[in-house]
């Protein structure tokens, strides 16, 4: 055993030369696979103290507090237990490009590309590359800082679909957010004991003493970032960036990429989906789960307030949705996070009031504008700031109503507890998890994508969560408004070759006896071809399509019922939606019209994508789904 492995198990320890020592709970409490997870790490990063966190309200104070002390946030007094961080400019956003798989072969992690085609799905490294960019970064990245060691659970502590992590990180904001985002405590330290957990190390890369000053306070860097996955050892690295998804581990790094790949090995899903639940006046309620690209509305529909009379929807989750089948061949959903690390821009008392509650208290704001009166300010929240209250920008700049400039990032976010939010489900920490009857897929289409439709099958269904497309957001370092590719919402976070991810998804159908959910596709976003303007309001009125989706989960599967069946799949026969007391007139042809010239693009397109990107592992079902539309679209009429 190693001089640092033996030195864990003393409460106060060091090392010659590195100036190591245990600060806080001692690390000899924690199981011996733990320890010697940390052990490696230390030798390899060489902190300057370590600190085993717990969760405790007294330990997260002090971590605000040294947050506060070196000038990483300030607190918003116009709220209760409210902070503002402001990043380096050059670290706002997930970085996909720098974002990578590590597997033994390509394919592993990649399908075949056609000759000459870049991957769009992903970016591999191989494991002698990785172990190179490894030896480049990580050695004495965290001299001079504290190493926080942070034991998790992602999912209810106990669940049988809960699975464990351990992050390390030399930044206390990564300590603070995951506190909110995950569930720490006594139970995980108890159930952590088995070794069983994935591995995840990050660091912000900017040892002490410092060679160049920091921007903002922030801590970073960005040329040489770089977000490692080696799902076979169920590890991940993640050097140079302190923010988002590319910091926060146990999101989108492990709750998808590490996790799909445990769900393939154990047969289950894990999607980048919301839940929630929907109540019929007569108390009869359905779970659905729903995936949508980041800042296409997950959080909004997860918290809508329904037009309708007489509906609710309560939250389960947002972004996230671990789902497996059960005895009774019920596929169930959990929600892995314990909190919403939600898009603040667009976020206002009209779209989405629940989130605007929930953020009052105990939240963690990021590149948001700040006001003078200490509250926060963003593009689309619906407040004009009362006379004499100043603005603040994210790059902490005045700013003032009008300026051509933003005052908040496109991507800044809110990090907040998902219990404070006043619509959750009273199921959502059920430990076996909610029955889901309906998925939906979903994008930003402006055009020729009606409103909804559901699949002919679970089989077509998978087709057109291979098929989605979407208009790309500012969660990522994409420019402009491109329509791109985004298959199941997934397309940054497959933790496996997408072609099999899509066998494993036609693998759900296989078993007798499973009542698979119903399919659909929703599309908010559809504009007049005049105006430019959306055809339909979005926002509370989605509760109309979400009530037809209700419906069809409780009609005999290949029924017309209140659907009319079309080329792209069953839309609303005339009269199902309910457009009782909308507040204007919907113009619904133009909102269900399938033109012939768009569809015939939108096939060719999509077959270009899939045999380009996937290649010989494309399913052939999937194939036989994409001639099935083929056919239908030569089939309409002009």
């Amino acid at each position: 055993m190693s001089a640092c492995l033996s030195a864990l198990s003393r409460r106060h320890w060091a090392l010659g030369g590195g100036g190591v020592r245990c600060l806080s709970l001692s690390l000899s409490s924690l199981p011996r696979s733990v320890q010697e997870y940390v052990g490696g790490a230390v030798e390899m990063c060489r902190p300057a103290g370590i600190s085993v966190m717990t969760g405790k309200p007294e330990e997260t104070a002090e971590i605000l507090g040294v947050l506060e002390r070196d000038g990483v946030i300030r607190r918003l007094r116009k709220y209760n237990n409210c902070w503002l961080a402001r990043t380096d400019p050059k670290d706002v956003a997930r970085v996909e490009s720098k974002t990578v798989m590590v597997t033994p072969q390509q394919r592993d992690a990649l399908p075949p590309t056609a000759a000459g085609a870049k991957s769009q799905l992903g970016n591999w490294m191989s494991e002698s590359e990785f172990a190179k960019a490894r030896a480049e970064r990580f050695p004495g990245c965290m001299a001079g800082r504290k190493m926080y060691v942070i034991p998790f659970s992602m999912g209810p502590v106990g669940s049988p679909l809960a699975k464990l992590g351990v992050q390390l990180t030399d930044s206390p904001y990564v300590v603070a957010s995951m506190g909110i985002m995950t569930r720490m405590g006594p139970e995980v330290m108890e159930r952590l004991a088995d070794g069983d957990f994935v591995r995840c190390l990050h660091s912000v890369g900017r040892p002490l003493p410092l060679k160049a000053p920091l921007v903002s306070s922030w801590p970073c860097d960005p040329a040489r970032t770089l977000v490692a996955h080696l799902p076979s050892a169920r590890q991940i690295e993640s050097y140079g960036s302190g923010y988002g998804g590319n910091s926060l581990l146990g999101k989108k790094c492990f709750a998808l990429r590490i996790a799909s790949t445990i769900a393939r090995d154990e047969g289950w899903l894990a999607e980048h989906m919301l839940i929630l639940g929907l109540t019929s006046p007569a108390g009869e309620k359905r779970y659905v789960a729903a995936a949508f690209p980041s800042a296409c509305g997950k959080t909004n529909l997860a918290m809508m307030q329904p037009a309708l009379p007489g509906w609710k929807v309560e939250c389960v989750g947002d972004d996230i949705a671990w789902m497996k089948f059960d005895s009774q061949g019920r596929l169930r959903a959990i929600n892995p996070e314990n909190g919403f690390f939600g898009v603040a821009p667009g976020t206002s008392m009209k779209t989405n009031p629940n989130a605007m509650a929930t953020i009052q208290s105990n939240t963690i704001f990021t590149n948001v504008g700040e006001t003078s009166d200490g509250g926060v300010w963003w593009e689309g929240i619906d407040q004009i700031p009362a006379p004499g209250v100043t603005l603040t920008d994210w790059l902490g700049q005045p700013w003032k109503l009008g300026d051509s400039r933003l005052c908040a990032h496109p991507n800044s976010r809110f990090c907040a507890p998902a219990a404070q939010c006043p619509s959750m489900d009273p199921q959502w920490e059920s430990p076996e998890g909610v029955p889901i009857d309906a998925i939906i897929f979903g994008g930003r289409r402006p055009e020729g994508v009606p409103l909804v439709y559901e699949s002919f099958s679970w089989r077509h269904g998978v087709f057109v969560g291979a098929a989605m497309r979407s208009e790309s957001t500012a969660a990522a370092e994409h420019k402009g408004k491109v329509i791109m590719h985004d298959p199941f919402a997934m397309r940054p976070f497959f933790g496996y070759n997408f072609g099999h991810y899509l066998s494993h998804w036609l693998s759900m159908a296989a078993t007798p006896g499973r009542r698979l959910p119903r399919i659909f596709h929703v599309n908010w976003f559809r504009r007049d071809t005049a105006t430019g303007g959306f055809l339909w309001p979005g926002f509370g009125e989605n509760a109309r399509v979400l009530k037809w989706i209700f419906q069809r989960c409780g009609e005999q599967e290949g029924s017309a019922g209140g659907a009319a069946s079309s080329a792209v799949g069953w839309l609303p026969a005339e009269g199902a939606l309910d457009l009782s007391g909308l507040p204007q007139p919907v113009d619904m042809a133009a909102l269900f019209s399938l033109p012939r010239g768009f569809w015939e693009k939108e096939a060719a397109e999509v077959r270009q994508y899939l045999t380009q990107q996937v290649g010989e592992d494309l399913p052939g079902p999937v194939e036989e789904e994409l001639r099935g539309l083929e056919e239908r679209v030569k089939a309409m009429r002009d």
